[in-house]
């Protein structure tokens, strides 16, 4: 029997009507949601609970963990300049410091592999 390889690809939605069939294994577990991930908009990010806050030596950054089943979109970790595909869990974080307006905060959000945001920067 050949080895397929997994696809990080989502597969397109049905336009019509509810499917007969049953989702198996994996698919089944995961949670229901209204649609697809929306993490730029307002909406998606209450499915992902609060940031927390982490202090280093460059200052203080709110972190927001992104699970692999919500991550649809690709994006370049700063730490390592490596793409971060659909699909692979990361973290999201902006700075916490200084004031900043909700139109800036959007744009200094930045989306990190796991291992190279927690090496960025000595903890204080």
């Amino acid at each position: 029997m050949a080895h397929v390889p997994r696809s990080n690809h989502p597969k397109p939605r049905r336009s019509s009507g509810r499917s007969s069939q049953r989702p198996s294994g994996r698919q089944a577990n995961r949670p229901v949601t209204g649609g697809g991930w929306d993490l730029d908009g307002q909406e998606g990010w209450r499915h992902h609970g609060l940031s927390t806050l982490q202090h280093f030596a460059d200052g203080s950054w709110h972190v927001r963990a992104i699970p692999s089943y919500a991550a649809a979109k690709e994006y370049r970790c700063p730490g390592c300049q490596q793409v971060i595909r659909p699909g692979v869990s990361h973290v999201v974080t902006w700075r916490a410091d200084g004031p900043r307006s909700d139109a800036q905060v959007e744009a200094d959000r930045r989306h990190w592999h796991q291992r190279c945001w927690e090496n960025h920067s000595p903890r204080r």
